[in-house]
This record gives C-alpha cells, structure tokens and sequence, in this order.
C-alpha cells in the first residue's frame, strides 16, 4: 500500500498514523488519560513520533504523573515506531496502544490496561473526526482527532513497584497531528462528575494560521446520556473566552445549547510539546483542575455539576485568543 493510499484511509480514520511519507517538520501523538476508580491515580500516557527540520527522527513515550506532578520523557528509535495502516494500532519498543488497550514497559512502569465501552466521536458526511471540514485543508499547523471521549478500565499497572488496580477506572483518548502545537491555545477535559451516568467534557480555543493571517479556532463537546453536543467554529457556534491567573472561563453557544465552563487551575507537570517537529517546545499540564460545567438547551440548564481531575493546558501568547462576549 502507497503512502497516498494510506493517508486517505487515515483522513477517513483519525485515529490511525498519518505521517506517511513524512520526514521532515512532523509530529504526530497520542494522548491517554486514565483515572483509577478511587481517582487517588491519574496518568496520561504519549506515545508519538517526530520528525526534526533537518530529518533527525525519534519517537516517544511520555509519562505524566497527575497527582504527583511529575512528567517522564522516554526516548525510542524512530524504527521501533510501528504503526498499522489498517487501523490504529501501534507498536513502540515492547509497547503497544490501541483504541481498546495499552501495554505498558517502560523504566518503572509495566502492566495492561483495556478499554470497554469507548465512545468514539462521530463521523458525518464531509466530517470525518472533531474538526468537521477542517480534516481536509493541507496546510493546517495542527490537526486534533477524539478517539474515546469516554470508556471504562480493565486492568493493572505495576508502577515503581507498586500494582496499582485500574479497573472500573476512566479513561479518555485523543490525539495530535501535523508541525507545531498552536502559538497559543486552551485545553480542558474530563469524564469525572457526580452525575450517575457517564459524562465527558472537553473544550478548546486555539491559534489558528490562515493563509498569511489567522483566526481563532475552537471545538468542544459535551457527551451526556449517549448524546453528543457538539461546538465548533465550523458548526456557526460563538465563543467567550476570559483567562485569569488561576481560572479559566471558557464558553460556548450554538443556536440552541450552550456550554459553560468555569475552571480552576491545578498543580501541574512539565511536558515536552513539538515546533516544527521537533520535540523542543515545553508546555504545563495538570490533572488536579476543577471545572464547574453547565449545559443548556433552549435557554435551560439540563445538566449542572463541577468536573474533577480536569487535564487543563493554557499555553502560549494567550491574548491572542482572548475575545469579546458572545
């Protein structure tokens, strides 16, 4: 199979590897967020690859402890980097992470996990993944993909020596694509509410370069009760986004729902974030925010409760995305 050939399936299939070809100015990663059930553990594992200006390649796996505030960066040859070009399934080292499971073995941790039940985000004609049409302009800095929103855990860690049990735990999956994160963006997401069912929550506004200029980009979605309430700058939706030195405001407004968020910031750990390619940039993530949340539809409050252990990112020259009311 061609490199053409294959980048078209992944275009239809964001989960999957897209950097076919690829050899210069790329990267590519994947981002899985586990909780155990007593929500004293949370992780996110990334595993990507990169491609460096002058080709210098390698891949990676980096671990981000959230409770402990610490973030590991583990380095790979770019040939132990073997990714599938059926489907998403990837092979790094003695690793291995799909949509359905991770197998871990890297210094101190080992074990694992499956996922049951995922919630993959929906396609749609024209809309093959989260940014809608998007998905098939070239020249995009970076290209964002959900592969879960929201699954549950089977299975155990063995992390510095201790086994940790993951099951009945949340996980979430997404993943990023392309040359160099945004120059400045917000990133919020969560599945923990005291709601009695399965709730996912994330959000985000972004730096967007555009054909010698840019704009501000923004998606989130909102999966209550097996429904998906879906915004973005390509659905016509509207945004209000206020930054302070520890709270996020961030809201959304469609014709009919609207969605509200307010966090506050956590503790959080260093991870290594991709320019041109290369894994040189440095971004802050915690796991420990809160978020109160409301969503509404025609002018009411359909669901109201305060999100835990939100991966929250506000990286960058933030005044740039900061914009008027809606």
């Amino acid at each position: 199979m061609n490199n053409l050939s294959t980048r078209l399936r992944a275009t239809w299939n964001p989960d999957m590897y897209h950097g076919w070809g690829k050899k210069r100015k790329y990267f590519e990663g994947w981002y899985f967020k586990v909780v155990s059930k007593d929500e004293r553990h949370a992780f996110a594992f990334i595993p990507g690859i990169s491609f460096g200006e002058d080709g210098t390649a390698h891949a990676f796996i980096q671990v981000l402890n959230g409770k402990k505030c610490t973030a590991e960066y583990h380095d790979y040859e770019a040939k132990d980097f073997q990714p599938s070009s059926e489907r998403f399934e990837l092979k790094l080292g003695d690793n291995f992470f799909s949509g359905d499971k991770i197998k871990l073995k890297v210094p101190g941790i080992s074990g694992e996990l499956n996922f049951k039940n995922t919630t993959p985000w929906p396609k749609m004609l024209g809309a093959p993944g989260i940014m809608g049409w998007y998905s098939f302009v070239p020249f995009m800095q970076c290209f964002h993909g959900v592969v879960s929103m929201h699954h549950l855990i089977e299975g155990a860690l063995e992390i510095d020596g201790e086994t940790i049990d993951f099951t009945g735990g949340i996980g979430y999956i997404e993943k990023d694509w392309g040359q160099s994160f945004p120059k400045a963006y917000v990133w919020m997401q969560t599945n923990h509410f005291d709601a009695g069912v399965p709730v996912s929550m994330m959000g985000s506004a972004a730096h967007i370069p555009w054909l010698g200029n840019y704009f501000v980009g923004f998606i989130g979605g909102f999966w209550l009760e097996d429904r998906l309430f879906k915004f973005a700058t390509y659905t016509g939706a509207k945004k209000y986004l206020e930054i302070g030195e520890d709270t996020v405001q961030l809201i959304f407004k469609n014709r009919k729902t609207e969605l509200r968020i307010n966090a506050q910031k956590g503790p959080s750990g260093e991870l290594i974030s991709p320019l041109l390619g290369d894994m040189k940039g440095k971004i802050n993530e915690s796991l420990q925010a809160t978020a109160e949340t409301q969503l509404l539809e025609n002018g009411k409050i359909i669901f109201e409760g305060t999100g835990r252990n939100v991966g929250l990112e506000v990286a960058g020259e933030i005044e740039v995305i900061v914009d008027k009311p809606v």
